[in-house]
């Protein structure tokens, strides 16, 4: 997994921004990186709604988040720092249109990445064991190489440990699991029900 901020998928906004670098060689960075590390799971910022973003200009960022098959981003609304260059920019974009931009570039990384989380589905995956779930305190929770949150019943024992867990579903912020055969420690069962993985 590789976070790398982008901001914006429009050249004008980015040079506006005073980013040093353009869509086009964004995307040439991350096809130099897939070429070394194929499967890379890629994670950005995007900032809407910043002084002077036209539709045109919000459209070329929702370009850059499909071409570029980011799985997952941080998205913010542009709000005014004290200090920063930008803050002298005159800011006319009314916030209801920056919401509702914001709105549909998260839908659209949402979607790319449950359609991602999917594939997962019936593979094992390696998972640093992290905490108890939110949701379900007799539940593990951890990560995978790609940096997902997958949840699974197991012993205590395993948190801070890496075990290998079966994929079994694919949900739109998360996955669940169950323990592969191999992981599950001499003498403990993990509690809950075991869901057959996908062949």
């Amino acid at each position: 997994h590789l976070h790398l901020p982008v901001q914006s998928g429009s050249d004008r906004i980015l040079a506006l921004m005073k980013r040093g670098y353009t869509a086009l060689e964004y995307k040439d960075r991350l096809r130099r990186l897939r070429a070394v590390r194929p499967g890379i799971a890629v994670s950005s910022d995007f900032i809407v709604g910043f002084p002077g973003e036209s539709e045109r200009d919000f459209e070329a960022t929702l370009r850059l988040v499909a071409e570029a098959g980011l799985d997952q981003s941080f998205c913010f609304v542009y709000s005014a720092r004290p200090g920063t260059p930008a803050a002298a920019l005159p800011d006319e974009i009314p916030l209801a249109v920056k919401q509702q931009r914001l709105a549909r570039l998260q839908a659209q990384l949402d979607a790319q990445s449950l359609a991602i989380s999917r594939t997962l589905v019936g593979t094992v995956q390696r998972v640093l064991v992290e905490r108890h779930a939110r949701k379900d305190s007799r539940e593990l929770a951890g990560r995978t190489h790609c940096n997902r949150w997958v949840n699974f019943s197991g012993p205590a024992s395993l948190l801070q440990r890496f075990v290998d867990v079966v994929v079994t579903e694919a949900r739109p912020h998360s996955l669940r699991g169950r323990l592969h055969a191999a992981a599950v420690p001499a003498g403990a069962q993990p509690a809950g029900e075991r869901v057959a993985a996908r062949a």
